[in-house]
């Protein structure tokens, strides 16, 4: 993936008139003397990222106020500084109401100069309550075949994170994936005033959220919101087998709809490398045919081209649930060009994506060593049991111990503690133990509490060792716990997978940390 991050050139006059700023220039002899007007090349809202021809924006944080780096930005070379209001430090200073809506707006003026150069460029939006981060990576990595593509890293798809990533095209950027999230109704509305997608792929509707959206029907309209906000004729890429997202097709017509989607019953070839059969229902769309898993959990399957052509493709990265992911990304990936077999060849060689989902390393804590299953990114309902349906496929049929290690799920509204339950009861029958983790905090406390007695509950109406369920408080007491597990058992699995509340991000990220010290 090309990792360029310079924004089409602008002067500072077009960088306030993009934002409806007040340009504020210092006095004479502050900056070093007159010269022709700076160019602004990139921009930033960190201050350790500043470089020569940085602008940098001043966001005021609820721990960190940005304004505070005015100065620092200036000596290491920003040529302006994006503020609410003026700073004492020696650099031009344009002046809003708002830095994270000029900063909206100044994306927003970079994307419409790229599409005014009239070169070849495809903006793809993406969104879903599951798999958005994954399917971006895929994505970006396939398009890099084609051409320079720009994409987040990790999870940046909110107000901030999307306009500081679409900040990143250029004049050679060819493609542009853009995450897009969202808390609330009217976000994703707003990310697509600031980056108008040419393609809308949408994976998922699911319960990430629920608290705050009230209901799945607040949800499936939350992420409409991305194919009501396509350009004029763009086309939307959706998931057949979700029926609030293939409704979405009446917001843009069939012919401007494209599809992807699983099928569970095999195919019969007409002739190697293509199938005819107009007849068939999933003919026309993009699908995955024979899907199988191997013991460390990687998806190999038959892809199947709208029209009728096939590839077998062995997915490099884990996780039955990745195969819709790589159905997603294989879709758009074709839309816009890219043969089929180079498709297949791609998703196959695509071993890393954004950290602590399914990776899958070793781990050794002196007391004992395990594979370590991280997905400790965020959770929800519908993720954690994809997780679980992981850990109880590593290696199955096989004597390995497997330790589900859960932390709470947030946003699910009033029936957060029915769902934390169910996930636990889930769990109870993927893995041979485990260990709910809370912070200390009473209401995430409460909620793992009820990932236990869900867990335990199950294993009481099923004859099994309700002893094998764990309830702790923080991510040192898990990590002794699972110490003492590893101590006991040869061959063990633990996946880790909660919401960033948990910890269990930090924790995966010590087990790494002590691993590189061993591997010195």
């Amino acid at each position: 993936m090309n990792t360029q991050d310079t924004m089409m050139p602008m002067t500072l006059g077009q960088v306030a008139d993009a934002v409806a700023g007040e340009l504020v220039l210092p006095a004479a002899g502050e900056t070093g003397g007159s010269g022709p007007e700076p160019i602004a090349r990139s921009v930033v809202s960190d201050s350790r990222q500043v470089r020569p021809g940085s602008v940098f924006v001043a966001i005021a944080g609820e721990r960190v106020d940005g304004h505070d780096f005015v100065a620092k930005a200036a000596q290491d070379g920003a040529i302006a500084a994006l503020v609410q209001h003026r700073v004492d430090a020696p650099v031009a200073q344009i002046v809003v109401p708002d830095t994270v809506e000029a900063l909206g707006a100044l994306a927003k003026a970079n994307i419409a100069m790229r599409r005014a150069s009239g070169k070849p460029f495809t903006l793809i939006g993406i969104t879903g309550s599951v798999g958005k981060t994954t399917t971006k990576d895929l994505l970006a990595s396939l398009l890099a075949h084609l051409g320079p593509t720009v994409a987040p890293v990790g999870s940046f798809n909110n107000e901030i994170g999307l306009p500081l990533t679409a900040l990143k095209v250029g004049q050679d950027t060819r493609f542009f994936v853009a995450e897009m999230g969202a808390n609330h109704l009217g976000e994703i509305a707003r990310l697509t005033v600031i980056a108008p997608p040419d393609i809308a792929l949408v994976l998922k509707v699911g319960c990430a959220h629920l608290g705050e959206f009230g209901s799945v029907e607040r949800i499936a309209q939350a992420k409409s919101e991305i194919v009501r906000g396509l350009v004029p004729g763009g086309l939307a890429v959706l998931n057949a087998e979700d029926g609030h997202v293939s409704a979405m097709e009446g917001i843009v017509g069939g012919d401007h709809a494209a599809w992807f989607a699983r099928r569970d019953e095999p195919v019969s070839q007409e002739a190697e490398g293509f199938i005819t059969d107009a007849a068939d229902p999933l003919h026309g769309v993009m699908h995955a045919a024979d899907i199988t898993i191997d013991d460390d959990d990687h998806p190999s399957f038959t892809l199947i081209a709208p029209d009728g052509r096939t590839a077998p493709v062995r997915l490099a990265i884990p996780g039955a649930h990745n195969v819709m992911n790589a159905l997603a990304a294989a879709s758009v990936a074709r839309i816009v060009g890219m043969d089929l077999a180079d498709i297949a060849g791609a998703l196959g060689e695509k071993t890393s994506i954004s950290p602590h989902r399914m990776a899958v390393s070793r781990i050794d804590l002196g007391t004992g060593a395990f594979t370590l299953i991280d997905d400790s990114f965020n959770a929800n309902p519908d993720s954690m049991r994809a997780g679980l349906d992981g850990l109880g496929r590593w290696h199955a049929g096989k004597p390995v111990y497997r330790v589900a290690v859960l932390g709470a799920m947030l946003e699910l509204g009033g029936d957060e503690k029915s769902l934390h339950e169910q996930v636990g009861a889930y769990a109870a029958g993927k893995a041979d133990a485990v260990i709910a983790v809370g912070n200390g905090e009473s209401h995430v406390d409460s909620l793992a509490d009820a990932l236990a007695q869900g867990a335990r509950s199950q294993l009481a109406a099923t004859g099994g060792d309700e002893g094998s369920v764990h309830l702790v408080h923080d991510i040192d007491q898990a990590n002794d716990l699972v110490g003492r597990l590893a101590g006991d058992h040869d061959a063990m699995a633990v996946l880790l997978k909660g919401s960033h509340v948990s910890g269990l991000s930090a924790l995966a990220t010590r087990w790494a940390d002590h691993a590189a010290e061993q591997a010195r």
